[in-house]
């Protein structure tokens, strides 16, 4: 072979290099087919706190594993939040994916600024897209906040909120899946709750209003 075919294979290979790296990272841009956000109402101590549920159906031509941050604005009050792939809590139902956060807060004891948002999806090639959301739930919490008790392997729910369900976690407090409540009261064991799952939280909400409680876990154990 001579030294003039050899160089040319070179630049071939590296040009199919080139092309192997620009591909993997896509230069078409991110879509966001659906989103919403709701209200969440979390009880400290003396007080209920507000934080914001925020969650969208995202795609990427390259897949979801190429989508990168996922950016919250409320532009008039100039307040932003950041969720980065790392973070995100990722849900699957009806074989759609959902990424967001159900606990976007505020330092200090502000409420949750209502109106327009913006949120910001980037992929890992950097390109974005943006949608508007409008978040406009009741000023004052509609139900008294919920309660979940669980002993002697029962558990027991008050809750004036229409849906309810049970938020999963392992031994280290990683989210592992919801179980919807048919029954306020009832035997654990009936509910299946896979074997890794340490405590359950209450998820309880009313879509029509935007607006969402959740309890403090309690042990399964």
């Amino acid at each position: 072979m001579g030294k003039k075919q050899s160089i040319t294979q070179s630049i071939f290979f590296a040009v199919l290099c080139a092309a192997a790296v620009y591909s993997a990272c896509s230069r078409t841009e991110p879509t966001i087919e659906y989103g919403f956000i709701s209200l969440v109402y979390y009880q400290e101590k003396d007080k209920t706190t507000e934080r914001l549920s925020f969650f969208v159906i995202a795609d990427d031509e390259d897949g979801i594993e190429n989508l990168d941050e996922l950016f919250l604005y409320h532009d008039y009050e100039q307040l932003h939040w950041r969720i980065g792939s790392s973070d995100w809590m990722k849900l699957t139902h009806n074989e759609k994916t959902w990424i967001g956060s159900w606990s976007l807060a505020l330092e200090g004891d502000e409420s949750i600024p209502r109106g327009q948002y913006r949120a910001v999806l980037i992929n890992k090639g950097g390109e974005r897209t943006q949608r508007n959301f409008s978040f406009d739930p009741p000023a004052d919490n509609t139900y008294p906040f919920p309660s979940l008790n669980i002993a002697d392997g029962n558990y027991t729910v008050t809750s004036s909120y229409p849906q309810n369900r049970f938020i999963c976690y392992d031994s280290s407090g990683k989210f592992i899946s919801t179980i919807e409540l048919k029954s306020k009261s009832g035997a654990v064991s009936s509910l299946n709750i896979p074997s890794n799952v340490l405590s359950v939280a209450l998820w309880a909400e009313d879509t029509n209003y935007f607006s969402s409680a959740l309890t403090e876990a309690a042990s399964l154990r």
